[in-house]
């Protein structure tokens, strides 16, 4: 999404915080092609007769605060800089494209960005990529855009990718429709599967026109839309999330026109520090286009503002830091609310023993997450045991004994 310019000046950070969804009940019905409702089961086997209380965490992992951040447009960038920065590997040193921009970064390697599972394993920052199938391709030495191959070694380490039309086709007498239908059917066809969310794109337009990507997207496979106005960027998640055809807002982050020191990027974390200490769990969504060495477009975020920004995150929040943050694109934290606001949930003590129930509801098929966790409530430590193929179960029984992850086949 290239932001208008009058969003730009729209943006002032202390409404950020003003700016939260309190939404209960009214679940989107599930679609058509769905995985049936199943029951799973596994049993708790406590340490002492101490009761337990068992929640499903308003967030996966029962973290504080879900960070998702989204790339737009598909830049080579994603692949060149952002990708080996966060999840480790060798960042590319400059590269300069097609439009004599340079989406290359310092060339040095990465050890990655992580936070934890909770129950002490590490996992890297992941990103979304807002993509425009039209553009993808291996053109050339010096193309600007992703290739397939690319996009497909970010998807299958774990990053998401969001429909962003197929052309980025804004102007006068665009077909909204087919910007989606197209750009779904290209997926499809290079990476075999579906999207199941929308980004509104930017750029010269009608009055209005988001409203029709938002309609057109909401009637054909999209379960949300990224557009101008809508819910965010602050969401609170601790009750019931209404994610029925939601439209929701991004905090745009670029770099300035001033190169010298992080003066720019440390307001945008200061925002990203008021946020982290809101009281209730919180879901924070923002975005940016390039980030290689070249502000491309003058809507970007050069390399070096990108890597202090991100590192800085990493350090005070992840798993270096109090560990509070789950760095996860949106699909993946839309999904886990889908199901944490649906699953039941029953359990029945006797001593030692808790046999756990859990109701799943029917599920889309396009969701790509299957998973939940579970706050548990005991001062005695556990083992958890289940004869179930369908579910893998980990917790932290033996040291805090505050955590279950449940990952569904």
């Amino acid at each position: 999404m290239k932001i208008l310019p009058n969003r730009i000046k729209r943006l002032v950070f202390t409404a950020l915080l003003l700016t939260t969804v309190f939404c209960f009940g009214n679940h989107s019905k599930p679609q058509k092609d769905t995985l049936k409702t199943s029951i799973i089961s596994f049993r708790i086997k406590l340490k002492s007769n101490e009761k337990v209380r068992i929640t499903p965490a308003s967030l996966k992992f029962n973290k504080h605060l879900a960070y998702s951040f989204t790339l737009d447009d598909g830049y080579r960038s994603a692949y060149l800089t952002s990708f080996p920065l966060l999840n480790g590997g060798k960042i590319s040193g400059p590269m300069i494209d097609e439009w004599k921009s340079d989406q290359g970064g310092d060339g040095t390697n990465s050890k990655g960005l992580f936070y934890s599972d909770g129950v002490g394993n590490k996992i890297p920052f992941k990103l979304g990529l807002a993509i425009n199938g039209g553009a993808v391709g291996d053109f050339s030495a010096y193309r600007g855009h992703l290739s397939w191959a690319e996009v497909k070694e970010m998807y299958n380490a774990g990053w998401d990718i969001l429909n962003h039309g197929f052309h980025h086709a804004t102007k006068h007498g665009t077909n909204f429709l087919t910007e989606v239908t197209e750009n779904t059917t290209s997926v499809q066809q290079n990476l075999g599967f579906t999207m199941s969310q929308f980004v509104v794109p930017g750029g010269e337009s009608d009055p209005g026109y988001h409203l029709e990507y938002e309609k057109d997207a909401l009637a054909n496979g999209s379960f949300s839309v990224a557009s101008y106005v809508g819910a965010g960027p602050v969401i609170k998640v601790k009750d019931k999330v209404n994610l029925d055809k939601m439209v929701y807002f991004r905090v745009f982050v670029q770099s300035s026109k001033d190169t010298i020191g992080f003066k720019t990027m440390d307001r945008y974390l200061a925002t990203f520090d008021s946020v982290a200490k809101l009281p209730d769990p919180i879901w924070y969504n923002a975005y940016t286009h390039g980030v290689g060495n070249g502000n491309l477009w003058s809507l970007s975020m050069r390399f070096p503002d990108f890597k202090y920004f991100m590192t800085t995150i990493a350090n005070k929040y992840g798993s270096k830091g109090d560990d509070s943050l789950w760095m996860a694109p949106w699909q993946e934290v839309y999904e886990y609310i889908w199901l944490r606001d649906r699953i039941k949930i029953r359990y029945e003590q006797k001593d030692k023993e808790a046999e756990v129930t859990i109701e799943l509801p029917e599920i889309p098929q396009t969701f790509r997450y299957r998973a939940i966790s579970l706050a548990i409530d005991t001062r005695a430590k556990f083992e958890t045991e289940s004869k179930s193929p369908d579910v893998t179960i980990s917790d932290d029984g033996n040291t805090k004994h505050k955590l279950i992850n449940l990952q569904f086949k």
